[in-house]
């Protein structure tokens, strides 16, 4: 039970037998923890029965006191001032009746004011409808997921997340949850497949899931501070099952899908090749019938697919024709037909993401399994680079955020010729730079979600290309910036992995692989002007 103690009682238990120290006001007994601790006893029988707070920030970050709170926390200090909770989000879960009239549409409606400020309410560390801004995108249905999902990854993700991190793995049962939430049905780009899955999202009822809380999903998973752990949940799926989805005969479906999204079976996109990068229409992966025309029979290797080593299903992109773009097409390899090899490739950054490298030898998939019609792949494949790409936005946004939420708190607690950082007009002008891109960027990213979920699908495919690619090179080129200049600020700490600044250190690593993948940045801006243009010309642009 948490007591409250006085710096008097503290003090008495500063021996080795009877260990306590105060870490923000909050003491803690560490008397059974002296064994476990990292740095060896000496270290905490020096702070015994003292104010450790400074010496504990030297060295950890938030993730390691949410971690061990519950266990080691006694209590908090008489002086302690106990904060006014700011409004409960719970709250928001309940809609009142003033507000719940338009709600049951799919499409966003216009709440009747702002909604309630939620979070710690840094100025652009959150999106402005968090903080008690008007909104015409979100409703009480938004922000009763907002809570759900924030409160499950701050209790069973964001504690371990460095840990899984440094272990290349996610365990399994997180994804399991991710399929028990309903969030992977509601991570597919389209409405909510009620009927494949018993799964549903608690805050929020099917036939009102709209594009909008799949953006709140990605975006609070990405708070973690983590693309190998958001990659390791959504990334093969997210962009491996949407083509399965939207394009795969009900037959397959109905075997298939289930499975997937419970989070018992997991699914991958297998595009990239050692030779075919963003060149998607020159891939050689070879699909040939077999002489009974029963199977295809695949040939040919994938490189650097997210998920792969622990997938059970590929969506892969293979050649059935001549040479060019006509000549591809989309097939569903079970890796439980044989022939399937996997290994994970050490890369740069998103460790716990599996990347892998894959050999397709003698592969035989059934004809059953052909996602779309033979030989016009490609068009399977070019409408799902909006969706995918839209989630890089959104998870290289919220990085941005991450960066430079961690920047004001440490610019408010370190000090450096004689006063706090943030008292530096150097320092505000990067959170100032920070700040600017980040909202810019965010304010087209709902923009282009409401229009792709407003507009018939054919139609949000034609206009919306070119502003998601150029999105996503914008969004991209913010998340560097704010991983260099918040490791500017924090100095030596983001260059050391873990600690104050391990959350700068692991996003910084991450970065290339959201500037690379879903189509570089030089790709996206020529596609971004060649495609819109293109596309304006056949609605009558006029120069």
């Amino acid at each position: 039970m948490s007591q409250t103690i006085s710096k008097e009682q503290l003090a008495s238990h500063n021996k080795s037998d009877s260990l306590w120290v105060v870490i923000d006001e909050d003491v803690y007994d560490l008397t059974k923890f002296q064994d476990e601790h990292p740095g060896g006893k000496k270290i905490l029988q020096r702070v015994a029965g003292k104010d450790a707070s400074k010496q504990f920030w030297k060295y950890h970050n938030e993730g390691i006191l949410k971690k061990y709170k519950s266990k080691l926390q006694i209590g908090s200090l008489d002086t302690k001032k106990v904060a006014t909770p700011p409004p409960a989000a719970a709250a928001a879960a309940v809609p009142s009746p003033a507000k719940a009239k338009g709600v049951a549409d799919a499409k966003p409606a216009k709440s009747e004011g702002p909604l309630e400020p939620y979070g710690n309410l840094i100025p652009f560390a959150d999106p402005s409808w968090y903080q008690g801004q008007h909104s015409p995108y979100y409703n009480e249905t938004h922000a009763a997921l907002r809570a759900e999902v924030r409160q499950w990854v701050e209790s069973e993700i964001e504690p371990y997340v460095t840990e899984w991190d440094e272990g290349k793995k996610v365990p399994d049962s997180i994804y399991k949850q991710m399929g028990d939430r309903g969030y992977l049905a509601g991570l597919l780009g389209v409405h909510f497949p009620a009927e494949y899955t018993k799964s549903r999202v608690q805050s929020v009822p099917a036939e009102k899931w709209d594009h909008f809380h799949e953006l709140i999903v990605t975006d609070e998973l990405s708070r973690a501070a983590s693309g190998g752990l958001v990659w390791n949940l959504i990334g093969g799926f997210g962009i491996g099952c949407p083509p399965l989805v939207k394009f795969g005969k009900k037959p397959l479906l109905d075997r298939i899908l289930p499975g997937i999204l419970a989070g018992d079976k997991r699914i991958c996109l297998a595009i990239t090749e050692p030779d075919a990068g963003s060149d998607v229409a020159n891939l050689t992966c070879e699909a040939k019938l077999s002489e009974d025309g029963k199977h295809y029979i695949v040939n040919g290797e994938k490189k650097w697919i997210t998920n792969g080593i622990w997938s059970d299903y590929f969506t892969v992109a293979v050649r059935t024709g001549g040479e060019g773009m006509n000549g591809v097409s989309v097939l569903l390899v079970e890796r439980a037909n044989g022939g399937v090899s996997t290994r994970r490739m050490d890369c740069q950054g998103v460790w716990s993401s599996g990347t892998t490298y894959i050999t397709f030898e003698d592969t035989k998939v059934p004809v059953e399994n052909l996602i779309g019609k033979e030989n016009q792949g490609f068009k399977v494949i070019m409408t799902n680079f909006n969706h995918e790409r839209i989630g890089i936005i959104i998870q290289s946004l919220r990085f941005s955020r991450v960066c430079y939420e961690e920047s004001v708190k440490y610019a408010n607690k370190r000090r450096t010729f004689g006063k706090k950082l943030i008292d530096h007009p150097v320092i505000r002008m990067k959170l100032a730079d920070m700040a600017r891109q980040i909202e810019a960027a965010f304010n087209w990213l709902e923009n282009v979600v409401y229009q792709a979920q407003s507009m018939e699908h054919t139609e949000a495919m034609l206009k919306m290309g070119g502003a998601i690619a150029g999105l996503k090179a914008q969004s991209t080129k913010t998340f560097e910036f704010c991983a260099r200049e918040a490791s500017q600020i924090f100095g030596g700490l983001s260059y050391s992995r873990g600690g104050q600044g391990g959350k700068i250190e692991r996003l910084y690593r991450d970065v290339r692989a959201y500037a690379i993948p879903g189509g570089s940045e030089e790709i996206m801006l020529d596609l971004s002007m060649r495609q819109s243009l293109k596309v304006y010309q056949m609605f009558g642009m006029k120069l």
